[in-house]
C-alpha cells in the first residue's frame, strides 16, 4: 500500500485496465463492505481479475472483485466474489448508464484505496481497444522511454 499527498492509501491498481481500454471518463465511488471485508482490504487480499462494473436498477453495482476472506475473522465470512453495491451520485448514475448504454463503453475499475477510512473505487468509463490500438500504444510507450534515456544520457 501506498500513501499519496491527498490522503490515499491505495490497496490494489487493475495494471490491465489502462493496457486492454480506452479510458473516457473516471468517477470516484463508495464501496459498501461487509464485516472483515475491510480487513482483508487493509491487508492487501484482493484482486481485480475480471472485475467490472454495471448499472441495474438506478444503483451501480461491482462485479468479480475477488476480496480474500480474512482469517482471523470468527463469524461466517460473506462470498468472496460477492456483488457489491457502489455508492455515487445520482446524477452520476444516471450519466453512466446513457453512456454504458452506448455499443462498446463499459465500466472498468481502476484502482481500489482508502480516504479517510473509507474504501473507494476509482471506475473507468472505456472502450474496449482492438489489437492493433494495443499494439499502437505499446509502440508509442516503447518510442517515449527510448526518447528519455537517450535524453538522460545527453545530460548526464
Amino acid at each position: 500500500m501506498t500513501a499519496s499527498e491527498d490522503g490515499r492509501r491505495v490497496v490494489l491498481r487493475n495494471r490491465k485496465a489502462r493496457h486492454e481500454y480506452e479510458i473516457l471518463d473516471t468517477f470516484e465511488a463508495g464501496l459498501v463492505l461487509r464485516g472483515a471485508e475491510v480487513k482483508s482490504l487493509r491487508d492487501g487480499s484482493a484482486s481485480f481479475t475480471d472485475a467490472f462494473a454495471r448499472i441495474e436498477d438506478g444503483e451501480a453495482w461491482l462485479y468479480n472483485l475477488h476480496i480474500t476472506p480474512w482469517e482471523s475473522a470468527t463469524v461466517d465470512a460473506p462470498d468472496p466474489k460477492r456483488t457489491r453495491k457502489l455508492l455515487l451520485h445520482g446524477h452520476e448514475i444516471d450519466k453512466l448508464a446513457a453512456a454504458t448504454q452506448q455499443k462498446g463503453l463499459t465500466l472498468v475499475p481502476l484502482d481500489l484505496y482508502f480516504r479517510r477510512g473509507h474504501a473507494k473505487v476509482t471506475l473507468a468509463l472505456a472502450k474496449g481497444k482492438k489489437l492493433h490500438d494495443k499494439r499502437e500504444t505499446l509502440r508509442r510507450e516503447a518510442m517515449r522511454r527510448e526518447a528519455e534515456r537517450a535524453m538522460e544520457k545527453y545530460r548526464g
